[in-house]
């Protein structure tokens, strides 16, 4: 490295704190959703979404859900069955 270069012998170590930005982002998120957001009601609408969602599957589907769960790509649900 030159008297004129500006690039660094070694490389320099650069690092940002975002802890207060992310504070300020959750707050404003609350903000937006509060106070008409219950998440508790969100989980189980949620739940009831999958369970519709697989609700009333024929013999090739149940497989193929049997199979996803096995698999560990959906999570296995009550007894592991698609819902009736």
């Amino acid at each position: 490295m030159s008297a004129n270069d500006p690039t660094p012998a070694a490389p320099v170590e650069f690092s940002v704190d975002l802890t207060a930005h992310e504070m300020l982002r959750r707050a404003h998120v609350m903000d937006a959703v509060a106070p008409a957001w219950d998440p508790v009601k969100a989980l189980r609408d949620e739940d009831a979404a999958r369970d519709l969602l697989y609700s009333g599957l024929d013999e090739e589907q149940q497989r193929v859900y049997d199979e996803l769960v096995a698999a560990g790509v959906l999570p296995e649900r009550g007894d592991g069955r698609a819902a009736a």
